[in-house]
C-alpha cells in the first residue's frame, strides 16, 4: 500500500499539526489527563484517517476485452435508464457508485480506448445521493471510445468532497484500470452505458476499482 500523490500535502500538514498538539498537550496539560487524553486520541484518529483516505492498496487488476471494470470503490446505488444530456443526448443506462469517506478514492478507466471528451463543470455541493447531484454539483465528464463501445464517466463532488482532480486529456490513450482522476473527501462516480449492456452487478453491491466487473459488451 502506498500514499497517493494528492495526499502528501494533507498528510504532511496533519502530521505537523498533530505533533504540535502533542507537544503543547504534554507540556501544559499533563496535569489534566481527563482533557489531554481524549484530545490526543481524537486527533490521532483524524491524523490516521488522512493517511487511510489517500491510500493506494496493492491490487492485481483484472483486464480484458469486453469487460467494463468499476471506475472506483464504493456501493452501487443506481442502475436505471435515463437521459444523458451533455454528450450523448439520448437514453443511456446509468450506473452510479457512491464512495464513502472510508473508500479508496482513486478513479480508473473502466475500459481501454481513446479519450473523446473531457469537461469540468463548477457547481453545487449537494449530497452525492441527491438526484440532481449528477447535473448540478461540481463534476467532470470523461468519454472513452474504442472499436466496440463508447462510455461516459462522470466524477461528482458531494457535500464533503470539494475538489475533483482530472488526469484524463482529450485524444489521449485510455488504458483500462489506469488512473483518470481523484475525488477528495467522498462523493460518487456515474457511468453511462449503451442501452442493453449486460450488467454484472445490482443495486447494493460493493465494488472495487480494477477488481469488480460492472458490465460486459
Amino acid at each position: 500500500m502506498t500514499l497517493h500523490k494528492e495526499g502528501w500535502w494533507y498528510c504532511l500538514w496533519a502530521t505537523v499539526v498533530y505533533a504540535i498538539v502533542l507537544y503543547v498537550g504534554f507540556s501544559y496539560l499533563n496535569q489534566i489527563p481527563w482533557l489531554l487524553y481524549p484530545i490526543v486520541v481524537l486527533l490521532g484518529l483524524l491524523w490516521f484517517w488522512f493517511f487511510w483516505f489517500f491510500r493506494i492498496p496493492s491490487r492485481n487488476f483484472i483486464t480484458g476485452e469486453g469487460k467494463i471494470m468499476s471506475p472506483c470503490d464504493g456501493k452501487v446505488v443506481v442502475i436505471e435508464e435515463t437521459e444523458e444530456g451533455e454528450y450523448f443526448k439520448d437514453r443511456r443506462l446509468q450506473v452510479s457508485i457512491f464512495m464513502s469517506p472510508l473508500n479508496v478514492h482513486v478513479n480508473r478507466y473502466p475500459i481501454s480506448g481513446v479519450v473523446q471528451y473531457v469537461k469540468y463543470h463548477a457547481g453545487k455541493y449537494l449530497v452525492a445521493w441527491h438526484p440532481k447531484s449528477s447535473t448540478e454539483n461540481e463534476r467532470s465528464t470523461i468519454v472513452v471510445k474504442n472499436e466496440r463501445i463508447e462510455i461516459l464517466i462522470r466524477q461528482i463532488a458531494g457535500a464533503v468532497a470539494r475538489r475533483i482532480c482530472i488526469y484524463a486529456k482529450p485524444n489521449a490513450l485510455a488504458v483500462q484500470n489506469e488512473e483518470l482522476g481523484f475525488i477528495k473527501f467522498g462523493s460518487r462516480v456515474d457511468l453511462f452505458l449503451p442501452l442493453g449492456t449486460k450488467m454484472n452487478v445490482k443495486i447494493g453491491d460493493v465494488v472495487q476499482n480494477g477488481l469488480s466487473q460492472i458490465a460486459e459488451y
